[in-house]
């Protein structure tokens, strides 16, 4: 099993920790990353477009004028899509863009992501995440003194509610917890910052 060092507030190596293959070493299927990218990002779609078609914009159902001997095209409404402020022909109407895919497949690519991000070094393990006081400042010195000042993912517990107001200000800095964990937000970071208690949670999760 490969092993990954755990650090201290400072960097600086204090042990390491094994972590299976089956999640941190498997294989990189690169079009199932791809398939399950494209899902997240249709799932996120708000999908609230909309249009009036004929039946739907103001007007009176009134025929404008009479059929013949006016030298106009005929015409038997002013909600025609052919007029002014008439409806829309075949537009967009609210839906959902949202699909599912085979569990095992999304699984698996969750694994190639965090294989990727390990073997990339791009996996920090923490012995022990500090206490944050919810101020972005705050957050922004520990990270600072962790050395990382790229995009970075935080996998922290799901009660940890002051780390998550600390870091909404910070628009490269995300916090999930380990059930969100998700091949996007992997992908998109360049760095994983997970503290020892929390890989077990995913090593539970996604073994």
């Amino acid at each position: 099993m490969p092993s990954v060092n755990v650090v201290d507030l400072n960097r600086r190596t204090i042990g390491s920790v094994e972590v299976p293959s089956g999640i941190f070493a498997a294989p990189v299927k690169g079009p199932v990353l791809h398939e399950v990218v494209v899902m997240q990002q249709a799932c996120s779609r708000q999908g609230t477009a909309s249009t009036k078609e004929r039946g739907e914009v103001s007007g009176t159902g009134k025929k404008p004028y009479k059929q013949k001997h006016t030298g106009r095209a005929r015409a038997g409404s002013n909600r025609s899509p052919l007029w002014r402020h008439g409806g829309i022909i075949f537009g967009p109407q609210p839906r959902d863009y949202g699909y599912t895919m085979p569990k095992k497949k999304v699984r698996g690519a969750i694994r190639s992501a965090l294989s990727i991000k390990l073997s990339a070094g791009g996996l920090v393990v923490l012995d022990e995440f500090p206490t944050v006081d919810g101020r972005t400042k705050s957050l922004s010195k520990i990270l600072a003194t962790l050395g990382l000042t790229t995009k970075t993912l935080i996998v922290a517990g799901g009660d940890d509610d002051k780390l998550r107001r600390a870091a909404a200000n910070l628009r490269d800095v995300t916090v999930i917890d380990a059930e969100g964990l998700n091949v996007r937000d992997v992908l998109h970071h360049d760095t994983l910052l997970v503290s020892r208690r929390d890989l077990s949670r995913i090593q539970e999760l996604w073994a």
